[in-house]
């Protein structure tokens, strides 16, 4: 009996003629046409746009809806030097988004601190604006709260402000409720707002911030040179790691955002960041990309916010003591190491129920609840079942008989609209909100069954089986011959890589496996043969068992293989920087088609 596929293997549409001609016509190796061409690129001057991103890419803020309010009260508030509360969330996103506002206003008001902010604690307070919150902040003076990265759906607290005599701006990114509409506030900045034209819909909510922040320097008294060529690109630096860490579309004015932001973080200014990249690991020869930004610095940041106190990340970024940005940087280091063996556990115990009952893996959608399990590692924890099962996962932890969760999907599958389905037909959620690809929410712990039979039978009847083994896109043919350092070069310029536009991966057909090593007693390194060309590829166990799957294909040393693959440059310099694959997927030769 054949062996199941892992992925269902798809390929562009592109031509070889049209390639060839593209090719010819911006003076470029073919593949990098075809890139081009695959991704909507098809006239220089979008392979231009997208080649060489320049900060005069960046969109009009005065684009957004309500921003001509919210900068009009802003300025009245400066002027009047009003105190000023920004209520920020826990994540990268939320306290990024807090830390750039806070210090456009303070920098437009003469270096006076008129900003307060407040970073919710995620156990003790939740997701979004608390009604205690604002009543303390009318009672110390305040007038004017903005909100960031949260907001859209808070009809509750907005009242309480209106009740309590307060200004609200809500800036926010996430999906207004199409059922209530938007809180009533002074003014609401959101691209995904009825009727706003902005045209960038995936701006991280720091995104939404920053363009807030940029509105308000533009028209301030600071020379516009000095707001050009310093302050915005120092502001996109922390912008790119909050885009990077919110997982949004990295094009067009997102790429911008994230190219020139990784640029500016080679030099770090603040001494708190610049330790936690030291304590990350990067600082040292290798260039930065949005991967390093997401797996080594974001879950430094996001641990805060996680395992304990995320002001402490907005403290991190704002202090100009070097003791004190060390002190919090090496916290959050401390943090981030709790934060893996507390995910870890939990993990164990996941994989432990799904070997256990593998009708829960094999569902429309997961759902896993667990006493003892912290809440700030669920979403982490989602998306860890997600990649296991490929299928939407909803990991929920009990306290005080709440179920508190998070929960992460697939392509092609809308988390969002799920949810409102399911709660549509009988309301069991307290609260919930979020987007296509992920979600937060609490419901009464009691009620965890009936939400995982009503989510399975929405999941069963809106999932298809294709969207049930998962896609691996292969961007282009390529002969191994024609992998060369140029090529490389010709690679790096798609970066950074990320959501919308991942990183290229290319298929070669009837390769010949000339050597096999197990390392690690589950990961492989391969030499591959086509024609006259041979190279190393290593095969790494993530989903699955690479030793085993050659078991079940019946390949060997010698066989015939089609490779799907990554590029990848070994710095190790044992290996002299040389060009090897990461295997992706393989299937013998003769079933390809």
């Amino acid at each position: 009996m054949a062996a199941e596929p892992l992925y269902r293997w798809t390929s562009p549409e592109v031509s070889f003629e049209e390639a060839e001609a593209f090719a010819r016509e911006l003076r470029l190796p073919q593949v990098i046409a075809e890139l081009l061409l695959n991704r909507g690129f098809d006239t220089p001057e979008k392979v231009d746009l997208f080649l060489n991103p320049e900060i005069g890419h960046l969109h009009s803020p005065s684009a957004m809806l309500g921003m001509a309010a919210a900068v009009e009260r802003i300025r009245q508030a400066i002027a009047r030097r009003e105190p000023v509360l920004i209520y920020g969330d826990y994540d990268v996103d939320g306290t990024v988004a807090t830390v750039l506002l806070k210090t456009a206003i303070d920098r437009i008001a003469g270096g006076e601190s008129i900003v307060r902010y407040h970073i919710p604690h995620r156990i003790r307070e939740g997701y979004g604006m608390q009604a205690g919150v604002l009543a303390d902040a009318a009672a110390m003076g305040v007038r004017l709260v903005i909100s960031v990265d949260t907001g859209i759906r808070a009809f509750a607290a907005a009242e309480e402000a209106q009740a309590l005599g307060l200004d609200l701006i809500v800036t926010d990114h996430h999906l207004p409720d199409e059922i209530g509409g938007l809180p009533p506030a002074l003014a609401v900045i959101n691209p995904n707002q009825p009727n706003c034209p902005y045209p960038n819909k995936d701006l991280c909510g720091a995104g939404v911030a920053f363009k807030l922040a940029q509105a308000l320097l533009e028209i301030s008294d600071i020379p516009a040179e000095t707001v050009g060529t310093k302050l915005l690109p120092s502001f996109l630096k922390l912008l790119a790691i909050a885009t990077v860490a919110d997982a949004v579309a990295l094009t067009g004015e997102n790429r911008v955002i994230v190219a020139i932001g990784l640029r500016e973080l080679v030099k770090p200014v603040q001494p708190g960041l610049r330790c936690l990249m030291e304590l990350a690991q990067l600082t040292g020869r290798q260039p930065l990309t949005a991967t390093s930004v997401a797996f080594r610095l974001a879950p430094r940041i996001n641990a805060a916010g996680r395992m304990d106190i995320a002001s402490d990340v907005v403290e991190m970024f704002l202090t100009r003591s070097p003791e004190r940005g060390r002190e919090i940087a090496e916290k959050l280091h401390r943090l981030n190491e709790d934060r893996r063996a507390t995910e870890q556990a939990a993990l164990d115990e996941i994989e432990t129920l799904l070997a256990a009952d593998t009708s829960l893996a094999e569902a429309g959608a997961v759902v896993l609840d667990g006493h003892g399990w912290h809440r700030g590692v669920i979403g982490i924890l989602a998306s860890r079942v997600v990649e296991r099962t490929h299928r939407p996962a909803l990991v929920l932890a009990h306290e005080g008989g709440e179920a508190y969760g998070s929960g992460r999907s697939v392509p092609g599958f809308h988390l969002l609209d799920a949810l409102t389905a399911v709660h549509s037909v009988a309301p069991i959620f307290t609260r919930f909100g979020g987007h296509a690809h992920a979600v937060g929410f609490s419901l009464p712990s009691d009620r965890v069954p009936e939400l995982r039979m009503s989510l399975g039978i929405y999941a069963r009847s809106a999932m298809s089986t294709e969207t049930l083994l998962p896609e691996l896109h292969c961007d282009a043919s390529l002969p191994l011959e024609r992998i060369t350092p140029a090529l490389v070069e010709q690679l790096h310029r798609f970066e950074p890589f990320g959501h919308s536009n991942p990183e290229p991966i290319f298929c070669s057909g009837s390769v010949r496996i000339l050597e096999i090593r197990v390392l690690k007693d589950k990961h492989l390194r391969l030499r591959l043969e086509q024609g006259s060309a041979t190279i190393a590829c290593l095969a790494w166990s993530r989903r699955i068992h690479w030793p085993s799957r050659l078991q079940e294909l019946g390949v060997g040393l010698g066989a015939m293989i089609d490779a799907a693959f990554r590029i990848r440059v070994n710095a190790n310099p044992d290996f002299g920087n040389a060009i090897e694959l990461e295997l992706c997927d393989l299937r013998p030769a003769h079933t390809a088609g």
